[in-house]
């Protein structure tokens, strides 16, 4: 589990380090761990959320420059194709390109 998602979860319920414990990454001690929880604990919802939406955007963008990086030679609508097929499958990516006309 992500700390983005942690973070969501904690903005709707605020819960025990011992429940939230089973979603430290291989690479986080469990001090950091700890440590970020506490953090996370002490924030107001709308501050988790604001961090959380921050870290979509900046997925999105990641997503965004891969897709670009990879295809170079895409178009906008191409690019967002991608991401619909990535992100929730083909078929729902084919039902978009033909309900907007797109090839």
């Amino acid at each position: 589990m992500t700390i983005a998602i942690l973070m969501c979860r904690m903005a709707v319920k605020r819960s025990s380090i011992e429940t939230e414990m089973n979603w430290i990454p291989a690479d986080t001690t469990i001090e950091a761990a700890r440590k970020q929880f506490e953090i996370l604990k002490n924030m107001t919802g709308e501050q988790r959320i604001e961090i959380a939406f921050e870290l979509t955007d900046k997925a999105r963008q990641e997503l965004i420059a891969d897709i670009k990086k990879q295809n170079p030679d895409f178009t906008d609508q191409q690019v967002k194709l991608e991401i619909i097929q990535r992100c929730y499958g083909e078929k729902l990516a084919q039902e978009v390109a033909a309900a907007k006309g797109w090839k």
